[in-house]
């Protein structure tokens, strides 16, 4: 359905950092890192698409998170929600709700979220059983 989905973050280098850690736990591989953009895309094993990418805005302006975006992961199992968003609060990351069922969205959604260091919303998620 995607092609891609791209946050703009103000300090490359800190993002990097906060981000591989976290999307390697879920999974994904880094597809592309090119420091004189900068910019970075990760990828599911074996797939092309969809991407996650980071990077400094192409306009050159600052990062603005937008007012009801929010970038969801699907997590291979419960355990992993518990971990990415354990590891990305100690990295430093807001919390915006920690791990646990929701069961207003549907009786198995599991899911955890937080905002990352330029303040983009940002969720992991399950929505099988345990």
């Amino acid at each position: 359905m995607f092609s891609h989905v791209t946050l703009g973050v103000s300090d490359f280098e800190a993002a990097f950092r906060f981000y591989a850690p976290l999307l390697e736990m879920l999974g994904l591989e880094l597809k592309f890192r090119e420091d004189g953009r900068p910019w970075a895309g990760w990828k599911a094993p074996g797939a092309d698409r969809p991407l996650f990418i980071i990077g400094r805005p192409f306009n050159g302006g600052a990062p603005a998170p937008g007012n009801g975006a929010m970038t969801a992961f699907l997590a291979p199992d419960r355990a992993t929600v518990d971990a990415v968003f354990r590891s990305a609060i100690a990295a430093g990351a807001g919390s915006e709700g920690e791990p646990g069922l929701r069961p207003e969205y549907h009786p198995n959604y599991y899911g955890a979220y937080f905002r990352d260091l330029d303040g983009n919303k940002l969720c992991v998620c399950r929505h099988d059983r345990p």
